[in-house]
């Protein structure tokens, strides 16, 4: 067990040593999943990663909503 200057010594370069990997590891996932999802329902406010999920999120939830524009023209 170290013992004064050594056990300071020792904590210093632990630290050093995770801040490192802390720095290294770079973005976690919750934020690049939520970047991930670009559409938003104009009906419920869900978000959706791309054109084609929303287009069947929509026909399937708001079938009696008018279809929004940037909807139009995809393929589902």
């Amino acid at each position: 067990m170290a013992r004064g200057h050594q056990k300071f010594q020792s904590q210093q370069k632990n630290a050093k040593k995770q801040a490192e990997i802390k720095k290294s590891k770079g973005h976690d996932q919750k934020a690049a999943a939520q970047a991930a999802l670009v559409y938003t329902c104009t009906v419920c406010r869900t978000q959706m990663p791309d054109p084609k999920t929303f287009k069947q999120h929509f026909e399937s939830k708001h079938p009696k909503s008018p279809m929004p524009p940037e909807l139009v023209g995809v393929e589902a």
